[in-house]
């Protein structure tokens, strides 16, 4: 499973795509399965800039903490939506790993901005990066994954 974005769709939040071009060349060997959580969730592409507040993926899915969007709206209910949807793929589909977008709200495995839109980063992991990791599947960065690629692992 691997972020829409990371693979040249243009579903990020500012309408672009984040494509890795290695990163591509290297899953091209195999099936991939594109995901787009926040589209999943309900979310349109272009859509405002959302984070998460109070917390991270974790704190979301416990109900302890929100995500909005930098006009002060609340999507957190998209971000779960999205975040269940795409467990439900990978369940499905028999996903053991993903390759998540660094620093999202959605898909960040290695961190994701405060809440404060200042560019600030924090510990923690985005909402489906929680969700997919309690559920067992491997997620990483996709500089993680092309590092252990490259290794062999």
């Amino acid at each position: 499973m691997v972020s829409a974005c990371l693979l040249g769709v243009p579903c990020a939040y500012d309408g672009r795509d984040r494509r890795d071009d290695r990163l591509v060349e290297i899953l091209d060997a195999g099936p991939v399965l594109p995901v787009c959580p926040e589209q999943l969730g309900g979310l349109p592409t272009p859509r405002t800039p959302a984070e998460i507040t109070g917390g991270s993926g974790a704190e979301v899915l416990e109900g302890r903490a929100q995500v909005l969007t930098a006009s002060g709206e609340d999507v957190t209910q998209q971000y779960l939506r999205g975040a269940s949807r795409v467990c439900r793929l990978a369940e499905r589909a028999g996903c053991s790993r993903a390759v998540l977008k660094p620093r999202s709200p959605a898909c960040g495995p290695d961190g994701h901005y405060d809440g404060t839109f200042t560019s600030t980063l924090i510990k923690g992991m985005g909402v489906v990066a929680q969700a997919l990791s309690e559920r067992g599947v491997s997620v990483s960065t996709p500089k993680d994954y092309q590092e252990r690629a490259t290794e062999g692992k």
